[in-house]
């Protein structure tokens, strides 16, 4: 698995092995129920004879919600197709149906697919109104058989555009435009420095403003301007491929068609946005050492709000028995307790591995919980933990024992689990419960594990008060958040990449997402950690930790403690914001971190940026890559205002400049109000009580709103500002006791204010 499918020898010719029979013409359609069904030729049809001897593609145009068409491409359409397979969301739309001289329309919304019926002519074309989005046309659709291993595979090639970039398929760290490069979606436990990912997503984003979903759980092979320069190719085994044709116009609107389509994602409670701290990987802890490091928290003023036990706080050689180690935390249940009385969360690592020598591992063999191979017998590997077996998730008792398991833990008092692992399934002579295809379940493991653990925490915890800290995903996996990075290195350059596999994550419609601050592999300098600080603490999620050494900030220098402080509390502070953008990642699909061509369409300057990133709709944020401190980055067109230190300058240009190690490039978008809390040590609170509401630059008739929130992501109070002349009006929709309004950066006066309302003048 994971092996990229060429097919074609250069332009012209085929590879010797590969036998091609391509889309050629139009033959005919039936119409039923809303969907169109065209049976196209492989060879040119002048007469009778030619209908005998005679390959046929059959394709079928549907959708399942507006302005999306899904294309179905089959050959034999009687081979067995096993599960699982992608959970698509349909939703009551129109289509229209139109036949002329010339060519078939299928019109979903405002995206249509136009298919050509001139002879030797075939072409399936995409439009946006009027406006071609992409097309495939001659050598493109098509059936190859591998005549060596007599192996068969479909085909598809959609055209790309003169100045056309395309971006996603999941967590990526090869460089962010995906143009030119091979991809193959295949979970992998790779690190963050390679092709290989934990999170791979068989979906596009163009910056036309259109996405494409390959409708396949499996080993799906990508070719995007590669196999053939002007195409994005993909290929499925098999005799079946579809995919989607996604269009909201723009980048946003279209994630925000594609989550709902594929699931939107979860709500984090408030509390996962604090800073978490971990025991790292194979350190030396126990209980007394765990109380050290929060307690040098404490000493320092460094705000804290999860603690993470990772692998050892259960015995070693014994991954997963999910039972706490004795002999290093003696009464767990009393110490999560008095966690709790000082403020905090409580994490623990798990994976979905059962070692032989666990506790677990008799029983869940006897009971048949595990994977199997296909004669019966239990799958096991050395890789990892001695004998481990891996639960079945496919079968629902099994899916229960394990859910059992964590429930003792999350009523003890635990409050999330770390879901690590989940990648590296085997799908060589494989037998899953529910007969599911090994192959597509590759990926599709990683959806039913984290379901499985946020239906616990759920549970336990109670609706929107779930969150997990998780690695592997595929499509579908944004619902159960949050996502963290993998196993990334304590340099800059890997610093660089973490931001790129991210930005390429949340493309695919993942609303929040996390990082190792300072990187997992190694130990970090005190430069790298103190810069990394400042990018940990400006992502939606913020967590210290690491492999061999531990990741408090006195161990690296007393400067990184100033720098660690000043983050958080930052961080604390702007939660309003934060939250409201956290809320619009959960009901509208756009994620929290989003990439400069997702927030400014039609800049072409922002088209490549991937060093840079929107944190929500009004915050820049440029992470700095360099031990000299430099920075260079794009500021897009607008009045922009630096937060940190109120400075107001014109976008539309580049900027060169040098930052210490408690600044960083963090500007707000012009015509923004942006809501600061009072609190600095805490995340969940109430976000009204005593805000600010800090207006960025307003040109003439300008008019913007922001909510923010309460703790449960519903609107607290909105808020409306207005400029007109010299003033800003400012209004709110329900009374509150206690905010003020400023203008960041620019001399203001009030004239007016009560409960409701505030009138400034600029002066």
């Amino acid at each position: 698995m994971g092996i990229k499918m060429k097919f074609t020898n250069g332009y012209w010719l085929m590879r010797k092995e590969i036998e091609p029979i391509y889309a050629v013409e139009y033959g005919y359609h039936k119409v039923r129920e809303g969907q169109l069904t065209v049976y196209v030729s492989t060879k040119a049809v002048t007469g009778r004879a030619d209908t005998v001897n005679l390959p046929m593609l059959t394709v079928t145009l549907s959708s399942p919600i507006e302005n999306v068409i899904k294309v179905t491409v089959e050959h034999f359409k009687g081979q067995l197709e096993e599960g699982p397979r992608i959970q698509i969301n349909k939703i009551n739309r129109q289509v229209q149906i139109e036949e002329s001289e010339g060519y078939l329309s299928y019109q979903s919304g405002s995206l249509s697919a136009k298919i050509t019926k001139e002879s030797k002519s075939w072409r399936v074309a995409f439009y946006e109104e009027n406006t071609l989005l992409t097309e495939s046309s001659y050598r493109n659709m098509a059936h190859m058989t591998n005549q060596k291993t007599g192996k068969t595979y479909m085909v598809e090639q959609l055209a790309i555009d003169v100045d056309e970039y395309l971006y996603g398929f999941g967590e990526r760290f090869t460089p962010f435009v995906k143009n030119g490069q091979s991809i193959d979606m295949w979970n992998e436990d790779g690190g963050t420095s390679s092709e290989q990912t934990y999170k791979n997503i068989p979906f596009y984003l163009s910056n036309k403003g259109y996405g494409v979903l390959v409708d396949n759980l499996g080993d799906v092979s990508f070719e995007i301007a590669s196999e053939k320069v002007e195409r994005a190719q993909f290929s499925v085994e098999g005799e079946k491929l579809s995919y989607y044709i996604i269009s909201g116009k723009t980048p946003k609107k279209t994630l925000e068609l594609y989550t709902l389509l594929t699931g939107r994602p979860a709500l984090p409670p408030a509390w996962s946005f604090g800073l978490w701290l971990t025991t790292s990987f194979s350190t030396d802890y126990n209980e007394s050492i765990v109380n050290n490091f929060i307690k040098g928290m404490e000493d320092r003023n460094i705000p804290l709000h999860v603690f993470h036990f990772d692998c050892f706080w259960m015995r070693a050689l014994e991954w997963c028995n999910l039972k706490w180690n004795q002999d290093l935390f003696g009464n767990p249940k009393s110490m999560l307790d008095r966690f709790h009385k000082r403020g905090l969360k409580v994490s623990l690592w798990i994976n979905p591995y059962v070692a032989q020598n666990s506790d677990l591992f008799e029983e869940g063999m006897k009971k048949g919980y595990f994977i199997k191979k296909t004669d019966g017998s239990v799958w096991q590997t050395d890789m990892w933990q001695s004998g481990m077996a891996i639960i079945d998730f496919t079968n629902p008792d099994a899916t229960k024992w394990y859910q059992d398991k964590l429930r003792i833990l999350s009523k003890m008092g635990v409050d999330s689990f770390k879901t690590d692992f989940g990648e590296r399934i085997p799908v060589v002579g494989i037998m899953y419960y529910d007969h599911s295809d090994p192959v597509k379940m590759h990926n599709y493991y990683s959806i039913l594990y984290n379901k499985a653990v946020f239906e616990v925490l759920e549970e336990t915890k109670g609706k929107g008060k779930a969150t997990l800290f998780a690695r592997a995903a595929t499509v579908g996996g944004q619902q159960y958040p949050v996502h963290w990075g993998g196993d990334c290195s304590a340099t800059y350059p890997s610093m660089a990449e973490t931001l790129r596999g991210g930005l390429s994550l949340s493309t695919c419609g993942f609303g929040f997402w996390s990082h190792d601050i300072s990187g997992f592999e190694q130990t970090a300098t005190p430069d790298i950690y103190k810069r990394w600080c400042a990018f940990g603490l400006l992502s939606s999620h913020s967590r210290l930790h690491g492999g061999v050494s531990y990741r408090v900030p006195w161990l690296f220098d007393e400067e990184s403690c100033d720098v660690l402080r000043k983050f958080v509390a930052l961080k604390c502070s702007l939660m309003p914001y934060l939250y409201g953008q956290a809320v619009i990642s959960h009901e509208q699909g756009i994620p929290m971190h989003r990439p400069m061509f997702m927030e400014f369409a039609g800049d072409r300057s922002c088209e490549t940026l991937d060093k840079e990133y929107m944190l929500g709709e009004s915050l820049l944020v440029a992470p700095i890559f360099k031990e000299d401190g430099s920075v260079e980055y794009y500021l897009p067109e607008g009045k922009w205002t630096h937060l940190l230190s109120e400075q107001i300058v014109d976008g539309g240009k580049w900027k060169k400049e040098k930052y210490d190690y408690f600044s960083l490039p963090l500007w707000v978008k012009e015509g923004t109000i942006l809501p600061i809390g009072k609190e600095k040590t805490k995340v969940e609170y109430d976000y009204t009580d005593g805000v600010k509401l800090c207006l960025s630059e307003f040109s003439n008739n300008r008019e913007s709103s922001v909510i923010i929130p309460d703790l449960d992501g519903n609107k607290a109070v909105a808020v409306t500002a207005k400029r007109e002349e010299n003033k800003i009006t400012v209004e709110l929709d329900k009374e509150l006791s206690d905010w003020e309004v400023l203008t960041l950066g620019r001399a203001s006066k009030l004239l007016q204010k009560d409960s409701r309302k505030a009138v400034i003048e600029l002066t």
